[in-house]
């Protein structure tokens, strides 16, 4: 745990997501979401600096994004800078620290992470109680499963001395996504309590759906004449009953369409199915088709898309 008392330490985690250190869980879960899905590996292939950040994102949104660890993260840097955290801050969110009531942060630290030697000297608690180590576990969910939530098993332990234990993975998690089983870690030392385990969740791909937040997305491809003209179309929701969308005439290729609470329903609320239209241009053509092609173009002589360009119909 070392490692961990020196991170605590050294790294600013709210510089690291962005918002103040007095920010509201809910803003720093916010920021939190907002840079996983901009630093994910899957839409960063072969850049190590995008993954190096998420990495550091996720670390700090598993300390400051959780109340309670939250809350040991600032009483430890506030005894350590003598009352003021974040008075002298370094390059990449680090700082340097008057370590002033030492005695009070090694014992602190002692009961946060296990006992010990304090990092500041002193004389190490070998009788006093000692928290389990952390583990952590990973856990693969299908789409279906991460959208709507279930309750599974995950794999402790090495190979030769695997257990199992049941988690709820909660409605709309998303990949990536932590969740902390309290109590479920490595045991305690002398009475101490038994650390926590930190499930890690992998979601698998829909083959219609995708996930932005808490919104679905849908792609629907259209005709040439349902773009130009308006059309009602129907399209599948995630839950299987279609509803009807109403397709604007003049609607381009790419435009996105809103169905309101048709998306991921969780704790904070339903998100929406966000429809983005893809107009199907026909790659042959019958008689009859290409004919009514010519008359349409004919019929709209003189009005050319590229007008704007200085370019002749």
């Amino acid at each position: 745990m070392n490692d961990i008392r020196q991170e605590w330490l050294q790294k600013d985690y709210y510089r690291v997501l962005g918002v103040s250190a007095e920010a509201p869980q809910d803003e720093i879960t916010k920021a939190y979401r907002s840079l996983a899905r901009r630093l994910h590996p899957d839409r960063n292939p072969d850049d190590a600096r995008a993954e190096e950040r998420f990495k550091e994102v996720s670390a700090a949104y598993d300390v400051v994004g959780d109340a309670d660890k939250r809350a040991q993260y600032d009483e430890i840097r506030r005894l350590a800078a003598g009352g003021n955290p974040f008075a002298a801050t370094g390059p990449g969110g680090t700082h340097t620290f008057q370590f002033s009531g030492a005695d009070g942060l090694n014992d602190l630290l002692a009961n946060l992470f296990g006992g010990g030697a304090g990092p500041f000297g002193g004389a190490p608690g070998a009788n006093r109680p000692q928290r389990g180590p952390d583990h952590q576990a990973q856990i693969s969910l299908s789409f279906s499963e991460a959208v709507n939530g279930v309750t599974s098993e995950v794999a402790l332990g090495e190979r030769s001395d695997r257990s199992t234990t049941k988690v709820r993975i909660p409605a709309g998690v998303a990949d990536g996504q932590r969740i902390r089983l309290r109590g479920k870690g490595g045991a305690g030392a002398n009475g101490g309590l038994p650390g926590d385990l930190y499930v890690i969740v992998r979601v698998g791909d829909d083959p219609l759906f995708g996930r932005d937040g808490d919104h679905l997305t849908l792609t629907v491809p259209v005709s040439f004449s349902e773009a130009a003209a308006g059309a009602r179309i129907a399209v599948p929701t995630f839950e299987g009953e279609p509803v009807t969308l109403r397709l604007p005439a003049g609607t381009p290729s790419g435009r996105t369409l809103r169905v309101r609470g048709r998306g991921v329903k969780t704790d904070r609320g339903t998100g929406d199915l966000l429809v983005t239209v893809e107009v199907v241009v026909p790659k042959k053509l019958n008689a009859a088709q290409r004919r009514a092609l010519e008359e349409f173009d004919e019929a709209t002589k003189g009005a050319s898309p590229r007008e704007h360009l200085g370019m002749p119909a």
